[in-house]
């Protein structure tokens, strides 16, 4: 059913006419029929006209519904259905009840090009009319209508089970992509909140200390609205970075950063240890780590002093301040981001209270 089909793949959509094609050798059995039929001429030429008019419609149908989706489609491919089935009972009066056996053809027509609701009125339908036939007939006088009665059985069958698990399939496509999209957003959220809550905290403690400096110090406060400036630009440069999957700040310029915007706070940064002990992967979710860390110092510990520790395959941030309870690890946007993007990398993250106060987070690999 094409447009039940959402996650059909190009080469579907392109090569999935071929099993329609591939369909049209049954056409032997009307054909059959009319090769034998007792017919008068002109009842024999409309029957071959009728089969020719019904095998260019059915084919025709299946690569219009494949290859396009809309509700003109729809239309079209439903007036195909109409002058199939015209051509069908075309052959009636040459080959009488072997015209049932356009009924299959029918049926997966309707099951993969049109709509739902018409898979099941064909797939019904054609049983109940051909096991109408055969008792109306007398199972004594014609013994081949049982033969296309239980090919008509099989085939509603398999188009029922294929049908469900098309669309089953499609479900399943239309689910993995909303949760791509959802794990996207969600990346994409932590990227920002991380990015602006950094670089926004920063901004509101050098706003605030050349707020206390343009009487006292206006040289000193000047330079502090410099640094403003160039802060935000980074924040909007980073946003824009975040947004098309290009940032990724190196762990050595997180530390300037962090080191700059401590002491613009009064807290003083202890590194000990080298960048070089991460290996490049290490340090990129390290940066992220490191930096929502400097962030949550900054709004939360009323620390004095921070120590960072680098070595490989570990980062731990220390802090002096008031500490945090272990319960409340697990809470807060800025804590969970820095649990996922851990976790992305491979590695665990534990934040937990420092002996004798403060606050301890590491990032082990």
């Amino acid at each position: 059913m094409k447009h039940d089909q959402t996650g059909t793949q190009d080469a579907w959509a392109r090569y999935g006419w071929l099993m329609g094609a591939i369909w049209l050798v049954f056409l032997f059995y009307p054909i059959t029929a009319l090769v034998t039929s007792n017919a008068s001429l002109p009842l024999l030429v409309l029957g071959w006209c009728g089969v020719l008019g019904f095998a260019a419609a059915y084919l025709s149908g299946f690569i219009i519904g494949m290859r396009e989706s809309g509700t003109g489609t729809q239309r079209v491919t439903l007036l195909i259905f109409w002058a199939a089935l015209g051509c069908a009972l075309l052959t009636t009066p040459a080959i009488a009840w072997a015209a049932l056996s356009f009924l299959p053809f029918l049926m997966s027509y309707a099951s993969y090009i049109l709509s739902r609701p018409w898979h099941w009125a064909l797939n019904v339908l054609g049983p109940v009319v051909v096991t109408g036939y055969v008792i109306a007939a007398g199972v004594s006088a014609l013994s081949q209508p049982w033969g296309l009665m239980w090919i008509v059985y099989m085939i509603a069958i398999v188009n029922s089970i294929n049908s469900w698990l098309i669309r089953r399939s499609a479900r399943a496509d239309e689910l993995r992509f909303e949760l791509a999209t959802s794990e996207e957003r969600e990346s994409v959220a932590r990227d920002v909140h991380d990015l602006l809550g950094h670089s926004l905290t920063v901004i509101k403690l050098k706003a605030e200390l050349a707020a206390r400096l343009v009487d006292q110090d206006p040289a000193r406060a000047r330079a502090e609205l410099d640094e403003i400036v160039r802060l935000s630009s980074e924040a909007i440069a980073g946003v824009r970075g975040t947004v098309t999957g290009l940032r990724a700040e190196s762990l050595a310029e997180q530390l300037l950063a962090s080191g700059d915007a401590l002491a613009s706070a009064g807290i003083a940064l202890e590194v000990r240890g080298s960048v070089a002990s991460l290996s490049p992967a290490q340090s990129i979710p390290a940066a992220w780590i490191l930096r929502e860390a400097t962030t949550n110092v900054l709004r939360h510990s009323a620390a004095s002093r921070v120590r960072v520790e680098l070595s490989p395959g570990t980062l731990i941030i220390d802090d002096n301040g008031r500490g945090v309870a272990e319960a409340e690890s697990a809470t807060g946007s800025g804590l969970r981001g820095m649990g996922e993007r851990a976790a992305a990398a491979g590695a665990e993250l534990v934040v937990q209270a420092a002996s004798p106060r403060g606050t301890r987070v590491s990032l082990t690999w």
